[in-house]
């Protein structure tokens, strides 16, 4: 059974920082990425990584998250830095089991299984 489980949302202030968690298993992800959705808006791809560690970011969050993972811990890892109002959303996990890089935007359809997501509120 293929589970992906976020963690680390919370609370923060504009200018400070998270670390989401995606713990996964059921399965061997090659493509992994974060996607986010602000209430009233569509979900966005946030960052992607491949098996390779090759990345994607959107335009919106380039030089201030970094996507990474732990494929001995089948884990990815979301960091968030200098984070902004803006960023305020529901942040999902999405794996698949089909390698690949794609630029800016990420697709959802890149990817077969999600998470059930975790929320992120910064403060001005």
């Amino acid at each position: 059974q293929v589970r992906l489980v976020e963690s680390g949302g919370g609370s923060v202030q504009a200018g400070g920082s998270l670390r989401l968690s995606c713990a996964a298993s059921g399965s061997s992800f090659y493509y992994m990425g974060w996607f986010r959705q602000a209430p009233g808006k569509e979900r966005e791809g946030v960052a992607a990584i491949g098996s390779a560690g090759t990345t994607t970011y959107a335009t919106s969050v380039k030089g201030r998250f970094t996507i990474s993972r732990d494929n001995a811990k089948n884990t990815l890892y979301l960091q968030m830095n200098n984070v902004k109002p803006e960023d305020t959303a529901m942040y999902y996990c999405a794996a698949d089991d089909w390698d690949r890089t794609e630029r800016s935007p990420i697709r959802e359809s890149s990817f077969g299984y999600w998470g059930q997501g975790t929320q992120v509120t910064v403060s001005s």
